[in-house]
């Protein structure tokens, strides 16, 4: 079940040639902590460019297009479909706001939130390639989980808006799924903290991704009537970005 699970969560969340089938999407939508798994095989992959002896600039830049070579821009288009949905004016309601959300169109509050998400997260990439090769590495490891958790978070506690992607991954979650979350969890703490991170910048990389991803759904709840495929979409994009630059910043300063 749990293989399954992760084979699901791989073929769904990466362009991985992991092959899939309903099985394992069944098996995946009934196990949240597959999510975090999947950060595990996700963050690692997308970190080894830090490793190269080449130019901070160049390893920053090539650690964002391995990202999106391992990812896809599925996520990214959450992300501008909500920034469309966030940017609509003044009083509109929640059912203006879906309307916006699945409008195939990119209006200017896409583009700027997608604009910002990856120049930030280029910024903070720079900060990662500039530490040692083991620190980088832990770093985005323990990022990518963290943004997987914050995604398993919203599913496990919060509503769907709508029919669709949010509400085929929250149908059979609960709260109590979020323990076999934490589980997964913790690891990716210990294991940056003994690559050299260090306790307060491994659980900073962590928990700031879940922390941001609270914050979307918070806002999605009420903005939108609860959450959805992207919904979850810009939380990893966004709880990424918030990742990389508290680990750099808590590796640096503490």
């Amino acid at each position: 079940m749990v293989l399954s699970a992760l084979r699901g969560a791989v073929g769904f969340l990466t362009r991985l040639p992991v092959g899939g089938d309903e099985a394992s999407w069944e098996a995946f939508r009934r196990t949240p902590a597959a999510i975090p798994l999947a950060g595990y095989l996700v963050g690692a992959l997308a970190a080894l460019p830090l490793f190269l002896p080449i130019p901070v600039p160049s390893a920053a830049a090539l650690y964002l297009v391995t990202l999106v070579l391992l990812t896809g821009v599925t996520h990214a288009d959450g992300l501008a479909d909500l920034g469309d949905a966030a940017a609509v004016h003044g009083g509109a309601d929640r059912a203006r706001r879906r309307e916006v959300l699945k409008d195939s169109q990119t209006g200017v509050g896409g583009a700027l939130a997608v604009s910002l998400a990856v120049v930030a997260l280029g910024l903070g990439a720079l900060g990662l390639a500039g530490t040692r090769p083991r620190v980088a590495f832990a770093l985005a490891l323990a990022v990518e989980v963290g943004a997987k958790a914050g995604m398993a978070l919203l599913v496990c506690a919060r509503e769907p808006s709508h029919e669709g992607l949010g509400s085929a991954l929250t149908e059979h979650a609960t709260p109590t799924a979020l323990l076999p979350v934490a589980l997964v969890l913790a690891p990716a703490i210990v294991v940056a903290s003994g690559l050299g991170a260090g306790h307060a910048s491994a659980a900073a990389a962590v928990l700031a991704p879940i922390g941001t991803a609270w914050l979307v759904g918070a806002w999605a709840a009420g903005a939108l009537g609860g959450i959805s495929g992207d919904v979850l979409g810009a939380a990893n994009e966004l709880g990424r970005v918030a990742g990389v630059h508290a680990g750099v910043i808590a590796w640096t300063l503490l």
